[in-house]
């Protein structure tokens, strides 16, 4: 089943000082979902933000979908306090879960969409047997914890692979790709198989959002 290409801009590369405004600004540019990355100092290396944003966030305005990627360890507190502060997508990693299973199934008791995280090691096995309970997956093409890495080309196959998955099951998931996505690899993720694009300093870079995003688009739809 074919998707419609969504755009998630990632606050991470934003400028922190006026959050609200770069939220409103890429949203007003045609961004589809904000991506928010929770790193915890414990699962990877770098401590970003919690479920306060996300609800300041939510206070001030923004109706757009929020996907928010928890690099934490454990899961199970911030999947919750994240659903009540407005998250609408949430996604772990299974390596920082003592029960896939039923993290997947607290993010839907919560009223969000649910969804595993794949390092660019770990393996699609992960995804067999939970594959009803996905609403999303998310290819990690660099390793976790900074922003503004190179995208590992042997992700192209690991996207492949999934997209054979995913059609081949009944289910209707959306697979995202994160890291070192840009206006020159776009299209090429996009013929690999994805079809949810995270993407921070190539748009947070830049000094006319909708600009980048109207040209990542076009990338995107010519490969369709």
């Amino acid at each position: 089943m074919k998707l419609h290409p969504i755009i998630a801009p990632s606050i991470l590369s934003a400028n922190f000082a006026k959050l609200g405004e770069e939220v409103d600004s890429v949203i007003a540019g045609g961004a589809d979902w904000i991506h928010f990355d929770v790193m915890d100092n414990h699962y990877v290396p770098n401590l970003t933000i919690g479920p306060m944003v996300c609800a300041a966030l939510k206070a001030h305005g923004v109706t757009s979908p929020i996907d928010v990627h928890l690099m934490v360890k454990p899961v199970d507190r911030l999947i919750n306090e994240f659903a009540v502060a407005g998250a609408d997508i949430i996604t772990f990693h299974p390596e920082a879960s003592e029960h896939i299973d039923r993290n997947l199934q607290q993010i839907r008791d919560a009223g969000c969409k649910a969804g595993l995280v794949l390092n660019p090691a770990t393996p699609l096995t992960h995804l067999t047997h939970v594959m009803d309970k996905l609403d999303v997956v998310l290819l990690m093409s660099v390793n976790p914890g900074f922003g503004g890495q190179s995208f590992i080309r042997s992700t192209l196959d690991k996207i492949k692979n999934l997209r054979e998955l995913i059609d081949n099951s009944e289910y209707e998931i959306r697979l995202e790709v994160d890291g070192g996505v840009k206006l020159e690899n776009i299209a090429e993720i996009a013929n690999a198989g994805a079809d949810t694009f995270v993407a921070g300093s190539a748009i947070f870079s830049q000094p006319d959002y909708m600009e980048i995003i109207e040209k990542l688009r076009a990338a995107i739809n010519k490969h369709n």
